[in-house]
């Protein structure tokens, strides 16, 4: 799988920073219902050509631990794009900590 990461400072519209990380999940996720809108409504329509009672053939559906297994990891990918920039961010941060500015900020707390 390759690994995809926008290089380069990214753009801000708001003054607080984690509006923007709001604004980038709620887009993940529009983009995740509209595919999903749209698969589901091509299915029903499927379906329903092919005289298959989707409602009911649901409602009796038994998941194995395959199918299982194979939804938690699509969950895992979507929760992983939604949070992305958030990870990014913490992990630049983390890189740019150093143990002498961690010793200046317990100092500054400490002096109150």
């Amino acid at each position: 799988m390759m690994k995809r990461e926008a290089q380069g400072k990214r753009p801000s519209f708001y003054e607080d920073p984690s509006l923007d990380q709001m604004m980038s999940m709620i887009m993940v996720l529009a983009g995740e219902v509209s595919v999903l809108a749209d698969e589901l409504d091509s299915t029903h329509r499927v379906l329903k050509a092919k005289g298959i009672d989707t409602a009911a053939e649901i409602a009796q559906l038994e998941l194995d631990d395959a199918a299982l297994e194979v939804r938690e990891a699509r969950r895992q990918e979507l929760l992983n794009r939604m949070f992305y920039l958030v990870r990014k961010e913490a992990a630049e941060a983390a890189a740019s900590e150093t143990r002498e500015g961690y010793l200046a900020t317990i100092d500054a707390i400490a002096e109150g």
